[in-house]
């Protein structure tokens, strides 16, 4: 059984497995318009890590620096009840224990992945950087897919990790913490998460629209014309 501080992992699961049935329940504008928050939400977090680490050229130094302010994101998600499809894939819990059928919750995760990308689109059309954006988005795009997949799972599995450990604190300062750590460790080991590439692809295509941002990230990052060429729709 819990503490006074915090749910047992049984009871944590449960009690997520029975908010599954509450959430199939909310009708579907809702459920978009909280995924337009998260993608925000996400969106704030990655933009605010570009600028810390944009200036810091020690590879692990920089990581740290973006992993200290990119677990901000998801702590907005969490306390303030948006929908993130990467933490919402928990619902297969759900469907696993008969909450919800296959085809609702994927009905439900279409509408949260799509309202994500919608909020991260709105962020980057405001909010691009400029040189640095576009060397950000250039190492996303140039992964190659078994990569980017394989860096993909393992973002999540640490993502959903950061869900339950926060649902398993009863305080907020116990949720924040199991945010941060958790999320801190994917941003420094390089992982890939998907909603947050909605905010950093785009915002690199839109700054590499700007010839002072592209010259600038020619200058000091040492890119060609054509390496930037691969910073593309398709690309993305």
């Amino acid at each position: 059984m819990g503490t006074d501080n915090y749910y047992s992992v049984k009871e944590d699961v449960q009690k997520y497995i029975d908010g599954c049935k509450t959430k199939m329940n909310v009708r579907t504008h809702k459920v978009f318009g909280r995924a337009v928050l998260a993608g925000m939400m996400i969106a704030f977090g990655a933009s605010a890590s570009n600028v810390a680490a944009h200036a810091v050229t020690n590879v692990g130094l920089s990581r740290l620096v973006a992993g200290c302010v990119f677990p901000v994101g998801l702590m907005m998600v969490v306390l303030l009840g948006a929908e993130l499809f990467t933490g919402d894939c928990l619902m297969a819990m759900g469907n696993a224990e008969g909450a919800c059928t296959i085809l609702d919750l994927i009905k439900f995760l279409f509408v949260v992945y799509v309202g994500n990308f919608v909020g991260s689109i709105l962020l980057a059309v405001v909010n691009v950087i400029g040189a640095y954006t576009i060397k950000v988005a250039m190492g996303k795009v140039n992964m190659s897919f078994g990569q980017a997949l394989c860096s993909g799972i393992l973002c999540n599995i640490l993502v959903c990790a950061a869900v339950l450990m926060a649902m398993c604190a009863r305080d907020i300062v116990g949720k924040l913490f199991a945010c941060f750590f958790t999320i801190m460790l994917f941003v420094v080991a390089g992982y890939e998460h998907c909603i947050a590439n909605m905010y950093y692809i785009p915002a690199g295509l839109i700054a590499a629209r700007n010839q002072n941002y592209v010259q600038v990230a020619m200058d000091t990052y040492g890119y060609t014309a054509d390496q930037l060429a691969s910073l593309n729709l398709y690309g993305f």
